[in-house]
């Protein structure tokens, strides 16, 4: 009796998901378009993917805004914002040691760093501040590149069919050998 119960339920629900699986295929099929139809409706665009890199090289952020990633503009900003602020400050501070390095060697007292460093001190820290903003730079130069590779990618990805062509449905298949029902779930792909 229960077993019964168990298969008859089983077989409603089965059922009622197939029927509803259906009804949204049928949605789906009219509102959603192949590539291959996005040709004939323009829809797919070869050329964004340059035009978009195109307009972050011309202008940070630019090519985000072209894509609609209107929330990716301030992370572009402030990447080259801030590798742009650290390259100005370790080159105002090399200056600034280098600066007080070249009074003492033509022999004025710098009143900076008259007691605090030595010589050999004020030399280890402009190697120390060039070789931070040389990275400085280097990070600049790399958000700038991460910025145009990040506007193509985005724009080729929005062009990308993701249409409801997977579904998972369950099936009831009857057993030969047992005389039983067989439950399970199977994963259908739709490749037009």
């Amino acid at each position: 009796m229960t077993r019964n119960f168990i298969i008859t339920s089983v077989v409603l629900i089965g059922s009622f998901l197939s029927s509803f699986g259906q009804e949204q295929d049928t949605i789906f099929q009219v509102k959603m378009t192949s590539t291959k139809d996005a040709f004939k409706l323009d829809l797919y665009d070869p050329l964004a993917p340059a035009r978009s890199a195109f307009y972050s090289a011309i202008l940070p952020g630019l090519g985000q805004a072209y894509n609609g990633s209107y929330w990716k503009i301030p992370l572009v900003y402030a990447g080259i914002g801030t590798s742009l602020y650290l390259v100005l400050e370790n080159d105002k501070q090399y200056n600034r040691y280098r600066d007080a390095y070249k009074s003492r060697l033509a022999g004025f007292e710098d009143d900076e760093f008259q007691n605090i460093l030595s010589d050999n001190g004020l030399i280890n820290a402009q190697k120390q501040f060039r070789q931070n903003k040389e990275f400085a730079i280097l990070a600049t130069a790399a958000f700038y590149l991460l910025n145009i590779v990040d506007a193509n990618v985005d724009a080729h990805l929005r062009q990308f069919d993701v249409s409801e062509d997977l579904s998972i449905r369950p099936v009831f298949e009857p057993n030969f050998l047992s005389g039983n029902i067989d439950y399970g779930l199977t994963l259908n792909f739709k490749f037009n």
